[in-house]
């Protein structure tokens, strides 16, 4: 594991030569193409991918399938984005078997991980396999799949430089995933006419919430239904995670305005909050530490080791316009044993803004 670690660590994240499934379909025709060996449901979405997959991913196998499922990215470790049987699969194991392929073709970093990860289900036979997308869907890696059910679990205006600046546009390109004759499966009831244009044999308007969604995934899927019970007890790490008690300390990976809006009503009322955040620059960090200035007057900016991380000097002159109190630590671990001592025993700390800062401090 520590070899296969190191390797997908040195992989490049985003793709010299644009965006694109080319160079990904090259990879799986080499390794025997094995996204076409099980139908997959494909979550697509800018917020609530993965614990829509995951709740997903615990429907169907109550339901007595062998489910695969991928998510991304990841928080206490990297085996966490392959899982099969409802366990983490051998990472090592699932990267070695790409490897080869995946030098020779020159893949990135998030196209060895789903190329393993398909690989890893087919070898596994498994009945199906729940596929969160990367980024948008169009043109991401996991655009590849025999698709049984999309799922869009909500449109917001995220990594616009690559999607689009509108909700429109962003919503066109994640729904490009769907393939004729499909079910599609929404959040938000105004993407009908562009699922059925994209294809769609039926849609499925349901709630907003991530079991609603993956409620009406699963019985897609399957054409009957299934006990919304068997997804109870579902926790992602960095999703509203308590990590301590005095002081109250919360990490959540919320790393858009939406992300922001969704979390802030859900925290505890009645504390002082410290918040402790690192950014990705493309995420609109004004009005994200806007929204977050209103828990309290402490921010601790820090920066996660990802390139496009907004340094912890640049974040806190940010934040300056939007707390009283700013400091810029840029190791996460310090800025978090800051929080904690400005907070005291009765306050509250909340770690927030990118998944990549938990997984930085779950090292």
């Amino acid at each position: 594991m520590p070899n296969a670690t190191r390797w997908v660590e040195s992989l490049s994240p985003w793709p010299e030569d644009g965006f694109g499934t080319e160079r990904m379909r090259e990879l799986l025709r080499e390794l025997g193409d094995p996204q076409e060996r099980f139908p997959a449901i494909h979550v697509v979405g800018t917020n609530g991918k993965s614990t829509t997959t995951r709740l997903t991913e615990a429907l169907l196998a109550d339901a007595g399938l062998e489910v695969g499922a991928y998510l991304s990215p990841h928080v206490r470790g990297w085996s966490e984005r392959i899982r099969i049987g409802g366990e983490e699969s051998d990472f090592g194991a699932a990267l070695a078997a790409v490897r080869e392929a995946a030098e020779a073709l020159g893949a990135t970093q998030f196209e060895v991980l789903t190329a393993a990860a398909l690989a890893a289900f087919a070898e596994a036979e498994v009945d199906v396999a729940v596929v969160e997308a990367g980024l948008g869907g169009r043109h991401d890696a996991t655009n590849v799949l025999r698709t049984r059910v999309v799922v869009l679990t909500g449109v917001a205006l995220d990594h616009m430089d690559v999607l689009g600046d509108t909700r429109e546009a962003i919503a066109a390109e994640k729904l490009a995933v769907v393939q004729p004759g499909c079910t599609v499966v929404l959040g938000e009831p105004e993407w009908r006419e562009l699922a059925q244009e994209n294809g769609a044999a039926t849609v499925v308007v349901t709630g907003r919430s991530n079991l609603a969604l993956a409620v009406a995934a699963a019985e897609s899927f399957l054409g009957s239904p299934v006990d919304p019970h068997a997804a109870d007890g579902i926790e992602l790490a960095g999703r509203l995670e308590r990590r301590g008690e005095e002081p109250l300390e919360i990490w959540d990976g919320a790393h858009n305005l939406a992300g922001i809006g969704w979390l802030l009503p859900r925290l505890p009322a009645a504390r002082t909050w410290t918040v402790v955040c690192s950014i990705l620059r493309d995420k609109r960090p004004g009005m994200m530490l806007e929204a977050l200035s209103v828990l309290g007057p402490r921010l601790i900016a820090t920066e996660s080791r990802n390139g496009r991380a907004l340094p912890a000097a640049e974040l806190a002159a940010v934040g300056s316009a939007h707390f009283e109190h700013v400091e810029a630590l840029s190791d996460p671990a310090a800025a978090r044993v800051r929080a904690v001592e400005l907070a005291g025993p009765a306050g509250a700390v909340l770690v927030t803004g990118s998944l990549y800062l938990l997984a930085d401090l779950s090292q």
